[in-house]
Formats: structure tokens, sequence, C-alpha cells
């Protein structure tokens, strides 16, 4: 409406006050004269009239247009919530209070929004080290408390249940740096975390389950289930002892991957989550070193470990196995991605050595693409990124890689190319750390797999891995979402 405004002013302008200014007058001057002129000039400024009411008319109408495309918002709308039955919410992780570096007062605006766009969740993942006194973790700061207050009260305002997440409890976080202490074995700790807690429930005590819940700690992993459900009895309890009825919601284990049948009798729901494959959903994601992660492809191959440890590891070193038998000679391709201080990669054809290569690490540039010291292990990690070629003489009937010294390295993807092939069978390898690599069978030309027997990564496997288990905990009376920001 501003711009049609300005265009109208602009043409008063130049027809009723300065009509010389019109464009073209001079020119329009030159040909005319007399009465002529004035005619012509009468008929101008009509024309310009004319102009200045169709631009008013038009501007009107885009106002009017402007109006009444504008949704309106929809209706405040509480959908009922329990430990036995969690609606399906759908909205936004809220990142204000996410790190005690950047930790700012959330925005009525981004309520708002959410609100007339529809969705009815947000999730506040919050850093425990933002609403402590002087870092003492057992003194809190009322000014910081408030600011989450008045999200509280926002959500309330515009129809948006809110979950209070603990992503940094005292002694428990997913990112970095680690918590000093240790929230699953150690006492005290357990003890801070619950007032924490507790805190929490007197301040929101008597708001409905429809509108508040409290989400315990972020995506839980590293940690035994027993020693996680005895925790989360404890906060439960501090939680309960100042509001009964309060809401309360475990992730799963293993970064919400996993259902945890063992907190039924406690009556809390659970999230899941919807990342899976991680390849997949985290290519590319900085805090998830998802810049060393192979192109995605899907479906694919659901191919076996690619991440060999030497015989110096305690977790055992296995080789990884391709059963032939090799009929041609083979172009055998080894992408190498990532190499941890230092690893000897051996190939060996029926006992026979083919190919050795060390890989080394170190600061600075190198045959790496990047290197990263890891201070807790006084090492280097060198992200490789290559290919190395290997051939496979024709009639070898097994092959080995295995790193034979060294710490360990990772092979993301084998590329099997056999004489006269016009394309590479490629395999993506996956990256689990310690799990021993399962053999590979190849056979060259074979429909519709050259690698038979090898299970796909589909939308049936990820039907039975992800979303199966939490289907049979709902139907026991659990209430499940998918978790951080609902579906």
């Amino acid at each position: 409406m501003g711009r049609f405004f300005i265009v109208l002013v602009k043409l008063y302008h130049a027809t009723l006050l300065r009509p010389a200014s019109f464009p073209r007058w001079d020119e329009f001057d030159n040909k005319l004269a007399g009465a002529d002129k004035r005619a012509a000039q009468k008929d101008q400024r009509m024309k310009t009239t004319t102009l200045i009411l169709l631009a008013g008319i038009c501007a009107g109408s885009l106002f009017t247009a402007s109006a009444a495309a504008e949704p309106a918002a929809p209706p405040v709308k509480w959908l009922p919530a329990s430990a036995e039955k969690l609606p399906r919410w759908r909205g936004f992780n809220l990142l204000e209070k996410f790190n005690v570096g950047k930790c700012e007062p959330f925005k009525e605006k981004d309520f708002e929004l959410i609100h007339k766009l529809g969705f009815n969740f947000v999730r506040l993942p919050m850093d425990y080290r933002c609403w402590i006194q002087n870092k003492d973790w057992e003194q809190f700061n009322e000014a910081q408390l408030k600011e989450i207050d008045q999200a509280v009260e926002w959500g309330r305002k515009y129809g948006i249940h809110v979950w209070i997440n603990f992503h940094r409890a005292p002694g428990y976080t997913v990112a970095k740096p680690k918590e000093a202490t240790d929230l699953f074995t150690d006492a005290k700790t357990q003890e801070v975390c619950a007032k924490h807690w507790a805190e929490f429930a007197r301040r929101y005590k008597g708001i409905p389950n429809t509108q508040l819940g409290f989400n315990l700690f972020n995506e839980p992993a590293h940690c035994e289930t027993n020693l996680y459900v005895a925790v989360v009895r404890k906060m439960a309890g501090a939680i309960r002892a100042q509001d009964p009825k309060r809401l309360i919601i475990s992730d799963g284990m293993q970064w919400g991957q996993q259902p945890i049948a063992e907190l039924r009798p406690l009556k809390i729901a659970q999230a899941t989550r919807g990342y899976s494959p991680g390849e997949l959903t985290h290519y590319k994601a900085s805090w998830a070193n998802g810049d060393r992660f192979p192109l995605p492809k899907w479906p694919k191959l659901l191919g076996p470990n690619g991440t060999l440890l030497s015989p110096t590891k305690k977790e055992g070193s296995h080789p990884l196995v391709i059963d032939g038998p090799f009929k041609t000679e083979t172009a055998l391709r080894l992408h190498v991605l990532g190499v941890s201080s230092r690893a000897m990669l051996a190939v060996e054809a029926d006992g026979a050595k083919l190919w050795e290569k060390e890989f080394k690490t170190g600061s600075g540039e190198g045959e790496w693409k990047k290197s990263e010291f890891r201070p807790q292990y006084k090492i280097y990690f060198c992200t490789y990124d290559r290919d190395y070629p290997v051939t496979v003489p024709a009639g070898a009937k097994q092959v080995k890689l295995s790193v034979v010294a060294g710490d360990w390295l990772q092979l993301s993807e084998l590329g099997f190319k056999p004489a006269g092939a016009d394309r590479e069978d490629v395999l993506l390898l996956a990256q689990k750390f310690a799990e021993k690599p399962a053999p590979i069978c190849y056979k060259a030309g074979a429909q519709p797999t050259p690698f038979p027997g090898m299970a796909m990564q589909d939308r049936a496997w990820l039907w039975e891995k992800n979303i199966k288990p939490w289907k049979k905990l709902e139907a026991k009376g659990v209430g499940v979402m998918v978790g951080e920001w609902g579906s």
C-alpha cells in the first residue's frame, strides 16, 4: 500500500504543481502552439488525473486483497496429554538458552509466528549454567528463571505446548565440553540435578499438562539402562514432590533411538527421534562430524562396518572379509575416510599380501584433507577422504582388509570393477566402532545385486528398526512422540 501511495503523491506533484517537469513536456511543447497547446495540456492533465484515479483504485484493491489474503490465526486448541497418551504436537526447538555462551531472552514474536503458522509445540533445550549464580550450581539466578517463566506464559497465550528440557544438566550433556562430574554415578550431582527439576516443578505447579511438560534429558547415551532409570526415578520423585501430576517425558536410549521398557512403571512418556540413518540425516552436520560422511544414497545396501581396529585395541581387531571367487582380475577401490593417530592397512588375497600402506596423521598439511588434534587422547585424527587402488588377481577366492598396526582407520566405500566391465560396483560401509565387520560376498554381474544376501536399508528397514519398537511400546500404554519438534 505504501508504494502505491508514493506513486500517487509523485503523479499529483508532477501534474498539478510542476507541469513542466512531467516526462517529455519540452518535446511536447515544441510541437504545439497557441490553442492547440492549451488543448493538449488540458488533455494531458485529464489523462494524468485518470491515471491517478486508476492508481488509487489499484492501490485500494491490492490493499483489500492483501488484507483478505492475510490468514487468520488459528483458534487456540489445547490437546489432552498424559504419560499414557501423547497428542500429535508439531513445532520447533527454541535455542535462546541452548548454551551459556549465548544466553538470551526468548522472543514473543517467535511464539506468535509459530501460532499463526498453525503449529502448537515448542521445546526449550537449555543449559543449566544459564540460570545458576556465579558458577555455583546450587544457587539460582532469578532473573534468568523469569525469562523462562515468560516463555511458558507466551506458550499459554498463543496455544503452544512447551517442553522444558535440560539439554545440559548437572553432570550430563551430549555436547562439549563434558561435565566435570557424572550424573549417573555421582550422588551429589544427582542431588543437585533433582534440586533444579524441583525448582521448575515448584514454579509451574498447576499449569495443565496440555500446556507444559518436562523433557528430562537430551538423548541419553553411553550409560547403562539401569543407571539411567535410577536417575530418572530420582528426578521424577523430586518433580512430583512439588507437582504430583506433572507430565514427564524421557528421550529414548542411544540418542533417543531405543525405547526404555523399564520406565513404564514410573508413568513417564517417551520420545524417539527421526534421525535414521544418521549418515543421511546428519550429512555435513558440523556438530556430528558430518563432513566425514560419504554422499548419502537411499535406499541402499546395508554394508558392513568399515571401521577397522589394530591388534593393540582392547575392543578387538577384526578384518573385513570379501568372499569371491574373483573370476577375472578386478580393480578394488578403497576409500579411506579417516585415520586415528597411525594405521597400517594391509590387503591380502588367499593369504598372500597384495598391498600395504601406512597412513600417518599430524598437524598442518599432508596427504590428508583435514587435521584435528584430540587432546583427550593426545593424538591427531586426520580426514583423508581419498581413494586407493588395489588389483585383485583372477582366481582369488577371498580378500581380507585389516589394520595390522597402529590405532584405527575408517573405510567408507569399496568399489569393484572386473576387467572389461563398463562400470564399477559400489558398496558403502557403515562406521561403528568396535563392531566386527560382517563378511561380504561379491558376485560380479549377479542380479539384482552383485552383493547377494546383503540386507537393504530402505523403508522396510526403517519401519523395523525405528518405528515398530516404538509402536509396541505405545500399544502397552506408554505415550510416545517423535521428540524435539513433534510428529
